[in-house]
């Protein structure tokens, strides 16, 4: 089977539903599908089997930035991939960002299945309702990676969403060495802006002992504020951005990985990713986070926006060793239920549905 799947977000910068496409793009290789993966990329493609659109313009959405591509040329360069690979069904991802995907969803050259990842609101559904109702309405078929996705498309854009979830590499996050440390260190990974809770994980910072450590990886509208308010805070490690194989290596090496997230999160890929690696985690209770982690079994969730609740909680993972195994042993087996290979195997029973339905 020819199998397209469309990111509309820059490749070549960090992001949950980049790293969910090609994640799923290598888990259909393995099981002997013939994938190939159109998108953004600034810069060189991240991977094999990847069809760069041009690069990416940042733009505001959900209280980040998505870096897409809205620029006719991109648009020209999925227009011929889409006729060049005659694709026998393509998976959008957030099908209704700007970009690649509306010309997708416009042109429609295969069947078309659209996983909605987002959650929290989206200033084009409000503003535009109509068109996305339309656009959606191009749509073959319809998945949402939680509870809170599937409420957000149904309401704003009708029909059926059936829950899938996001996927994570086990195998990826399990092997390679783990960077190493020599005191009680915590990591933190995500951009610096408020709904990411960073804020909060520094001012725990001030509670915790003297001798803990903190990774700050990544970048955002926050970093040079919060860069200076701790500037003397010598436990503190600002990593920048950081690659992939960094981040698995910093994952293996922490004791706790760390997501104080405030809301605003749809699906907690990145505490997969820490259980998968064989990490502790204490993150905030939000129904994102709550969709994977199990309270009190393989993480710690305390009140978003608490610095006192959140730096007990790190305090009794990072102070307790048989805590801590407690927490990891029951987070493996946690992650073994999203492995990327099984939702690999939903998704293609579905893409054999749409094309067996297609008409030739």
């Amino acid at each position: 089977m020819r199998i397209g799947i469309i990111c509309p977000y820059s490749l070549t910068l960090p992001g949950g539903v980049q790293m969910q496409v090609l994640g799923l793009a290598r888990a259909l290789r393995k099981q002997g599908e013939r994938v190939r993966v159109l998108a953004p990329c600034d810069g060189p493609p991240p991977d094999a089997g990847v069809t760069p659109l041009g690069n990416s313009l940042p733009t505001a959405a959900n209280g980040s930035i998505a870096p897409v591509a809205p620029d006719p040329s991109a648009q020209l360069r999925v227009i011929r991939a889409m006729r060049d690979e005659d694709f026998d069904v393509i998976h959008l991802h957030e099908p209704l960002s700007p970009g690649p995907n509306h010309t997708a969803l416009l042109t429609r050259p295969a069947p078309l299945i659209g996983t909605f990842h987002a959650a929290g609101g989206s200033l084009a559904y409000d503003m535009m309702p109509r068109a996305t109702r339309f656009l959606a309405g191009r749509l073959d078929d319809r998945c949402a990676v939680s509870e809170d996705a599937k409420k957000m498309a149904q309401e704003a854009l009708g029909g059926q969403y059936d829950l899938t979830f996001n996927g994570v590499e086990l195998a990826r996050f399990a092997s390679g060495s783990p960077h190493p440390t020599t005191a009680p260190t915590i990591f933190f990974l995500g951009r610096h802006e408020p709904r990411k809770g960073l804020r909060v994980l520094l001012d725990a910072m001030s509670q915790l002992p003297p001798d803990t450590r903190l990774w700050v990886a990544g970048e955002g509208q926050e970093t040079d504020e919060l860069m200076a308010e701790h500037a003397g805070d010598r436990r503190i490690e600002w990593l920048g951005t950081i690659s992939e194989t960094e981040k698995i290596a910093r994952l293996r090496g922490a004791d706790v990985f760390c997501a104080p997230s405030l809301g605003g999160e749809s699906f907690g890929i990145v505490l997969l990713e820490a259980m998968a690696a064989g990490t502790a985690v204490v993150a905030g209770d939000i129904p994102g986070y709550a969709n994977v982690a199990r309270q009190g079994r393989d993480a710690l969730l305390v009140p978003p926006n608490d610095a006192r609740a959140l730096a007990q909680a790190l305090t009794a993972v990072l102070s307790r060793a048989d805590e801590r195994e407690r927490l990891v042993e029951s987070g493996l087996k946690r992650a073994e239920e999203f492995s990327m290979a099984r939702l690999a195997q939903l998704y293609l029973a579905r893409y054999e549905r749409l094309a067996a339905a297609a008409p030739r």
